[in-house]
Order: C-alpha cells, then structure tokens, then sequence
C-alpha cells in the first residue's frame, strides 16, 4: 500500500486487513509490527499480493 500520512509523508507499507468502516480500516502493519488505524481517503493505491501456494 502507498499511503499519505497526516503529517504529508508518502510511505510504503505491506499490510493484512483486519476490518474496514465507511472512513477507516484496520491492519496489521508488518513495517510498524502491529495493528494500525489508515483513513481510506489517504490510501494513495493498493496492490494485492499473491499468496503463497499450499501443498496438498
């Protein structure tokens, strides 16, 4: 995810969504290592990652 900051900071971070509002959501933050709260409108794009295959 890209994301802009309150503080005007675009940054990187990879992210496991946890819960979404109307105006937030809630992620697990690898970069922070722990839950964060990101405002949808400053979300700058998004980019799913493929998951790893499972063995059978």
């Amino acid at each position: 995810m890209i994301y802009l900051s309150e503080k005007n900071i675009i940054t990187h971070r990879i992210i496991t969504v946890r819960r979404i509002g109307e105006e937030h959501f809630q992620a697990y933050c690898y970069t922070k290592r722990q839950i964060r709260t990101f405002k949808i409108k400053n979300v700058l794009s998004i980019v799913p990652l493929r998951s790893r295959k499972r063995a059978n």
